[in-house]
């Protein structure tokens, strides 16, 4: 038990403030995850309120030494990848929204109007090359550099082989430099 992370010591401590811990750690990478796969940023609070409503679910009926050993990055982000995957799959399956009914992003009051441009332009030039991709490589990529995790636990939140973790991240940013040259 001496070598458990914080989060994990108060999860096990008490389920409740240990869950605040937990959201409080990693509630950044799960959405910047969500975002860049989304692609919307609706999209990705949703994909985050359900990552974390599953993963409290789940914790409630681990036992003690299951919480001790869960890797709860790595764990969070396979939950955000399955229902990014569900999300997806259901999608495919309707007819596309009217644009017009679309909601508009939400502004961050607190931001400059010339960072929230160069902002806006950024992420949305990086979302739509990201969207190019097929979904694996896109996976692979953000995992890779946005959530920032290491070859080993992107394997393990994709369920793939690391060679083949290695080989989606190379081509797909091979195709994401190929497709923003010809921009």
């Amino acid at each position: 038990m001496e070598c458990l992370d914080p989060v994990q010591k108060a999860l096990l401590d008490d389920l409740d403030a240990g869950f605040a811990e937990l959201y409080g750690a990693h509630r950044d990478v799960v959405f910047s995850t969500a975002l860049r796969l989304s692609g919307r940023w609706a999209d990705a609070e949703d994909l985050t309120a359900e990552t974390f409503l599953r993963a409290y679910r789940a914790l409630a009926g681990y036992d003690r030494e299951r919480v001790a050993a869960l890797r709860t990055r790595p764990w969070l982000l396979t939950i955000l990848m399955n229902i990014w995957r569900n999300c997806a799959r259901a999608k495919s399956r309707k007819p596309p929204p009217d644009l017009r009914e679309e909601p508009v992003d939400v502004v961050d009051a607190r931001e400059g109007v010339e960072d929230a441009a160069v902002r806006r332009e950024t992420g949305e030039e990086l979302a739509g090359l990201l969207a190019l991709l097929p979904d694996e490589q896109r996976a692979a990529v953000v995992l890779r550099h946005v959530a920032d995790l290491p070859v080993s636990e992107i394997a393990t939140v994709l369920r793939i082989p690391q060679g083949t973790v290695k080989s989606h991240v190379s081509r797909g940013l091979k195709r994401l430099r190929a497709l923003g040259g010809a921009r």
